[in-house]
């Protein structure tokens, strides 16, 4: 391990190179592998020597631009990113319209920007895909977009609530203080997207909607941006109850990942099912993203290659 100490001029440069919320000082964390903190007037970066001499190099072009142009754009940040790595822009795909002011987001891989073209131009979208590809973050700036636009009027996120290892009878809590924890992933990237006191607003008035998807039953949703998280978790019974709620002017996207099913065994997840049962159907898509569209920290793609390995060790030996 090695650390470097950068001193840093002025607060409001500081402010700068983190960026919103230090949006800027995630990406460059993700992107080198290192970690990054503030301390009194300086900048502390610690990794391997050659991650560090990376985020070092990044830190200083960054801080010119600050100096230069008074603030930095997320582009900025990409451009440095890609030249010191010697990675291509990542930044090239075309960010989703009809969010707020200072909350850009676009695909950042190929795999992702076909995912967003494809919520674009059908009304029933399934994805599928390994744990940080954007599968959920994307659908949901997706919806905030069209809601925003008012090509919508209501956002339903909804979840299976069913444990992986740990039983909801034994949490803290009444009903809604149970499921909450289910539906956190999606509240969290709802609050990326807007600010916390509009979200409790527009949750108040019925506009978001976070529910588990036993309560779609019997209900009917028009002019509804609708989002399945974690889908391989239903059954086929519960899949088809849940996309037969789709209403007028309506647009479902359908998420999850095939690799982590935790319904009891022998039960039929309702994602595989639809998987082959949907194709063919006007208006349908199906998105398969991979482990180059992983965008978290570079741990999570070499995480998921380890468990493939596993996997496919494993179905040899029961072949053999």
């Amino acid at each position: 391990m090695n650390e470097k100490n950068i001193s840093v001029l002025d607060s409001k440069t500081l402010l700068a190179l983190f960026g919103p919320r230090d949006q800027y000082l995630r990406k460059i964390r993700a992107a080198l592998g290192v970690v990054i903190s503030a301390r009194d007037d300086r900048i502390q970066i610690e990794g391997e020597p050659a991650a560090v001499a990376q985020a070092t190099s990044v830190i200083e072009q960054l801080t010119a631009i600050a100096h230069r142009h008074g603030e930095i754009s997320p582009h900025d940040v990409a451009k440095v990113l890609s030249g010191v790595t010697g990675q291509p822009l990542a930044d090239q795909h075309a960010p989703i319209d009809g969010l707020s002011a200072g909350r850009m987001v676009k695909p950042r891989t190929a795999g992702q920007a076909e995912y967003v073209q494809a919520i674009t131009d059908n009304d029933l979208v399934f994805c599928i895909g390994p744990a940080g590809t954007g599968k959920t973050y994307l659908a949901v700036a997706l919806a905030v977009a069209a809601l925003r636009q008012e090509r919508i009027r209501k956002i339903v996120l909804v979840r299976p609530a069913v444990e992986a290892g740990e039983s909801l009878g034994f949490l803290p809590g009444d009903l809604q203080a149970k499921i909450n924890p289910y539906l956190r992933p999606l509240l969290d990237a709802l609050r990326e997207m807007m600010d916390y006191e509009l979200v409790k607003r527009l949750k108040d008035q019925d506009v978001i909607e976070m529910i588990p998807l036993a309560y779609m039953r019997g209900r009917t949703l028009n002019d509804a941006f609708i989002i399945l998280d974690e889908a391989q978790n239903t059954t086929v019974a519960q899949m088809k109850m849940f996309l037969t709620r789709m209403g007028q002017n309506s647009k479902i996207v359908v998420s999850g990942d095939t690799t982590q099913v935790d319904l009891p065994a022998h039960t039929k997840s309702g994602l595989i099912d639809g998987l082959g049962r949907l194709r063919g159907i006007p208006g349908y898509c199906e998105v398969k993203l991979g482990k180059a569209d992983i965008v978290r920290h570079p741990l999570v793609q070499k995480i998921v290659e380890a468990y493939e390995e596993d996997d496919d060790a494993s179905s040899r030996r029961r072949r053999s």
